[in-house]
């Protein structure tokens, strides 16, 4: 019968809900970061980890993850709604405080580290273009598992903390200009075009428009809704601002993290902040854990098996060349010894981001699809390691 829906149709949602139920509790109790229950949980569920075993035992096809796709799309809402959240907790005032370190520390690092890495990877054999495309993939960092672990532990509002924060702040407006210049680069001319310096004003314009329509409209909106009486209804129009500035921001050419971040920071300077807060905090719970699992999904240990040597290698340098690059920053920005070492210890592994950037670079055949694949699962294990 046409349009009959099937049980199957919704075992990886069930999967995931009966891991968050498992995994969450138990870590907890045993005093150790659930981030690294639902990435291992991811590894064991999906196509690399337990669907490897489906053609010699076919009943675990209903224990693992049929649509990674489709998981890693929902997933990705999880950095949304953290950055929104983060947002709530700011406002422009502390912004402005916090620029010298965003466009200082955060430009800095972003650019030195996208130059050594590329330099690693042209000591290692890759044509130029593909070293520096690879080098700025590695060189941002992990907004979804950094702030979280910075949160748990009460340091977010540390010095190392703010540093950390501001510097993904900065990485997270470098995401556009990377892909911008990969495109150019898979042109095959390496050129810059006046078009090219358009290809940024649609990132500008959506920008704008979030702050503009922001400061005009969200506080009357909330408070007609707020009148109503309706938990349902504000709870509605919350997930309306969030998702709206997300995909602004996305059809602008920027993340969707990044306009829910802005959205966030327009509503902390309203009185209904608070109310916002506690309506979100659970949808932001469960997707990030959504997101934490995802990344383990996409881990393919046969290629940690087939190359250990260069996987691990890689993932070995990574930390090393970022570590070092942002503790020797912080010090020449005048951070305390504890917050550039706190800093560089968050900031030294991969980032989620850099599954965007390589799929770029792949589909723009800058990258080799091997060694994009060796990389992404490199760089995945490094993120395993920014809770420990």
């Amino acid at each position: 019968m046409q349009g009959e829906v099937s049980p199957s149709d919704y075992k990886d949602l069930v999967l995931f809900l009966a891991t968050a139920g498992i995994v969450a509790p138990i870590f907890k109790r045993l005093k150790i970061n659930p981030i690294l229950g639902f990435l291992l949980a991811g590894v064991i569920l999906g196509p690399f980890g337990l669907g490897r075993l489906i053609p010699y035992a076919p009943w675990l096809d209903y224990v693992t993850v049929d649509s990674p796709d489709e998981i890693a799309q929902l997933a990705e809402f999880g950095v949304v709604f953290l950055l929104f959240m983060i947002g709530l907790e700011l406002s422009w005032e502390r912004l402005r405080l916090m620029r010298r370190l965003v466009f200082g520390l955060g430009a800095a690092q972003v650019l030195g580290c996208s130059v050594a890495l590329g330099l690693g990877g042209m000591a290692l054999g890759l044509p130029p273009v593909a070293a520096l495309a690879i080098g700025a993939a590695l060189a941002l960092s992990s907004t979804a598992i950094a702030v979280p672990v910075l949160a748990e532990r009460r340091r977010l509002h540390s010095e190392g903390g703010r540093a950390t924060f501001s510097v993904l702040l900065f990485q997270d407006l470098a995401v556009a200009p990377i892909l911008i210049t990969l495109t150019i680069l898979g042109r095959g001319d390496g050129t810059f075009a006046l078009r090219d310096l358009v290809a940024l004003a649609p990132a500008a314009v959506g920008l704008g428009a979030i702050v503009l329509v922001g400061r005009l409209a969200l506080r009357p909106m909330l408070k007609s809704v707020a009148r109503a009486k309706s938990e349902e209804m504000f709870m509605a129009a919350c997930l309306l601002v969030i998702i709206s500035a997300g995909l602004v921001s996305a059809l602008s050419g920027l993340s969707m993290a990044l306009g829910a971040f802005v959205a966030g920071v327009l509503l902390a300077e309203t009185e209904y902040r608070h109310e916002v807060e506690i309506k979100i905090e659970p949808f932001k719970g469960l997707l990030l854990s959504l997101f934490f699992v995802s990344l383990g999904i996409r881990l393919d240990l046969s290629l940690l098996v087939a190359k250990p040597v260069l996987i691990l290698g890689v993932a070995l340098g990574l930390l090393a060349v970022k570590a070092a690059m942002v503790f020797g920053l912080g010090l020449a920005m005048r951070l305390g010894r504890r917050a550039s070492a706190e800093a560089a210890l968050i900031l030294a592994a991969g980032g989620e981001f850099a599954f965007v950037i390589l799929d770029n670079a792949i589909g723009a055949q800058v990258v080799p699809r091997a060694v994009g694949q060796a990389v992404l699962v490199s760089a995945t294990l490094t993120m395993f390691l920014i809770p420990a």
